[in-house]
């Protein structure tokens, strides 16, 4: 069987000649949820269902980063469509961290942002994340440590180095997530790294940096002169 518009206007059809001819920006950000809505629930309206998820969550990105379950719940849809945009946010990950693989990460610094903002800058709570490198500054371990928040000593330094040696790394950079949006260190954050780089530096492992993510941008403590 032939495909047909699915409304009686060829809404839909209009939204993939679009994307089609001028690629994922011709597309407002409601209209890349509808479509993906749609392919969960072909025979309803899903542009209100967009429109309320982008206005409840507010913004494309914080919807992508929030769970399923709570997707479902405040769009009012089945779990199998929030899986829709979820498996958005998952392959749109996959594509920046290909980035960041196989070449040295501090020569892809900016592709190295452009992953960690997408992965955490909209993370409801405060999670953290540490890239482990070779000597060659090349990725071998990218992990999520914890979830909680820092100042409560969510992250062990003991743990961080264990794992190091454990992955013969000679160096890393640890990342967390500001969920108020503001990327300034605390006094906790700055204690906390050089706390790290002190005990890396005995085992000689380096810290290359700490980077904090939140959605109104960054902060390097090395660039910071923090490190």
């Amino acid at each position: 069987m032939g495909e047909h518009p699915l409304d009686g206007t060829g809404h839909r059809a209009r939204l993939r000649q679009r994307l089609f001819e001028g690629g994922p920006d011709a597309l407002l950000d409601h209209e890349l949820v509808e479509y993906l809505l749609a392919l969960a629930l072909p025979r309803r309206d899903t542009k209100p269902i967009a429109k309320r998820l982008i206005a409840e969550f507010g913004g494309l990105g914080a919807l992508l980063s929030a769970d399923g379950p709570t997707i479902a719940r405040v769009g009012g849809i089945s779990e199998g469509a929030a899986a829709a945009i979820k498996i958005a946010q998952a392959a749109a990950l996959r594509l920046l961290v290909s980035e960041i693989r196989d070449r040295p990460v501090l020569g892809s610094w900016q592709a190295l942002l452009d992953y960690l903002h997408a992965d955490m800058a909209h993370n409801p709570v405060e999670r953290v994340r540490v890239l482990y490198l070779n000597a060659q500054n090349m990725l071998i371990r990218n992990e999520p440590m914890t979830e909680g928040s820092i100042d409560e000593a969510a992250v062990y330094i003991r743990e961080v180095i264990g794992r190091a040696l454990r992955y013969h790394a000679t160096a890393l950079i640890i990342v967390h997530n500001h969920p108020s949006g503001d990327p300034q260190p605390s006094a906790q954050d700055i204690r906390l790294t050089r706390d790290l780089v002190e005990a890396g530096r005995h085992l000689k492992i380096t810290i290359h940096d700490h980077i904090i993510i939140g959605a109104r941008g960054h902060a390097s403590l090395r660039a910071l002169g923090l490190i």
